[in-house]
């Protein structure tokens, strides 16, 4: 099974490059980053505690999510039959999320589901640990990067473009509290995979990375 995976820390523009590159390829998508806002949402939608791990655990084991593309080339993400995709992409959703992503029980619920976009005739996957802990055979490995200015910058706009409110101050602050925290958890912390490429998109537009992966595919699966 041909498999990309596309790894980096918040704000580094992987969401954006794996939904484009998927729609290419014609190949499946994996947003493993928004499962971990869904699980973060749906437990702050039901009043769960931020610190009650099997609560979190039991929602991310009964997860009914489905990906789309919109018409522009837009995500769609569906829980429960229900579009939420603006609802999750909230700061406290994503601040909720990599809380939870540090859960080990979380973090098993979800890797059976992962797996499972693993189908015919590819996938393009992206988070924080595709290339290291849930497709560590993936042919391809990609480590997206960005300076914390850039990728602040990158998250006030699109905050901005979808009509939510924003403090480029105060993205910048949880930026670094989030990459912080992702890389020094316990439980698959964010890292590039030994055999990564690694891609600084901080002076390259969305056009140019999506470029430079397709050339890496290319490269990686000659006959796609």
């Amino acid at each position: 099974m041909p498999i990309i995976t596309i790894d980096g820390p918040s704000g580094s523009g992987k969401g954006t490059v794996a939904r484009r590159v998927a729609e290419r390829l014609g190949w499946h998508l994996l947003d493993s980053g928004a499962l971990y806002r869904l699980v973060a949402y749906t437990g702050q939608s039901q009043g769960v505690a931020p610190t009650d791990e099997p609560r979190f655990a039991r929602i991310a084991a009964n997860l009914d999510v489905r990906f789309g593309t919109d018409v522009r080339g837009g995500e769609q993400i569906w829980l429960d039959g229900r579009e939420v995709s603006r609802a999750i992409r909230t700061e406290q959703a994503g601040e909720g999320a990599s809380q939870v992503a540090a859960m080990p029980s979380v973090r098993a619920a979800l890797v059976d589901r992962q797996l499972a976009f693993a189908t015919p005739p590819g996938l393009v996957a992206d988070g924080r640990d595709m290339g290291t802990v849930i497709f560590p055979a993936a042919e391809l490995k990609i480590f997206l990067t960005a300076s914390a200015e850039e990728r602040a910058r990158r998250r006030y706009k699109q905050l901005k473009d979808k009509g939510l409110s924003a403090n480029l101050a105060a993205l910048s602050q949880e930026i670094a509290e989030r990459d912080r925290r992702d890389m020094n958890r316990a439980v698959a912390p964010l890292k590039p995979a030994d055999d990564a490429v690694i891609v600084d998109s901080t002076s390259m537009t969305i056009d140019e990375v999506v470029a430079r992966v397709l050339e890496l595919t290319a490269a990686a699966f000659p006959a796609k």
